[in-house]
């Protein structure tokens, strides 16, 4: 999953400043959810806290930021591209519910018990495939409203 992202923000690095912004916070929030399976039981509220707040704080970004000037941009140019963007937006939705769901079981969790550390694992594999797919997602959005557009964008800027 880490590679992925460097991957994305080698490609796409550079072009825009809010894209740029975006790809470091998801960095950011990979590297801590890899981290989450290391972390000491008894710092884990905290370490899970923590990823919490940056996977809503990537969330929110996405959705009512970098989405936002993706569409813009899109709508911009009338080359198909935001017909095909419109396409991946709802398979996105069921990812964010994901991460939804996992934020509200786990962002407070106060003194697990063995059985919610347990499910914990469990849950965490789950957020990381669905992540991973949102992730390949939302880097097909930036290549389809944004790479295809990434010339005449900067001849304007």
């Amino acid at each position: 999953m880490l590679e992925k992202c460097q991957s994305a923000h080698e490609r796409w690095g550079g072009v825009s400043e809010v894209i740029d912004n975006w790809l470091e916070h998801r960095q950011k929030l990979i590297s801590n959810f890899v981290a989450l399976p290391n972390v000491e039981v008894r710092d884990i509220e905290g370490s899970i806290e923590s990823f919490c707040t940056l996977m809503m704080d990537y969330l929110s970004s996405g959705h009512f930021e970098v989405y936002e000037k993706l569409l813009h941009e899109g709508s911009e140019f009338d080359d198909g591209g935001l017909e095909e963007a419109q396409k991946i937006f709802p398979r996105i939705q069921p990812t964010t519910d994901i991460a939804l769901d996992f934020n509200d079981g786990y962002a407070s969790l106060q003194h697990p018990t063995v059985q919610q550390i347990r499910e914990f694992s469990f849950q965490l594999s789950k957020l990381g495939e669905s992540l991973e797919e949102r992730f390949a997602l939302e880097d097909q959005l930036i290549e389809i409203l944004h790479t295809s557009h990434r010339d005449t964008v900067m001849d304007e800027a």
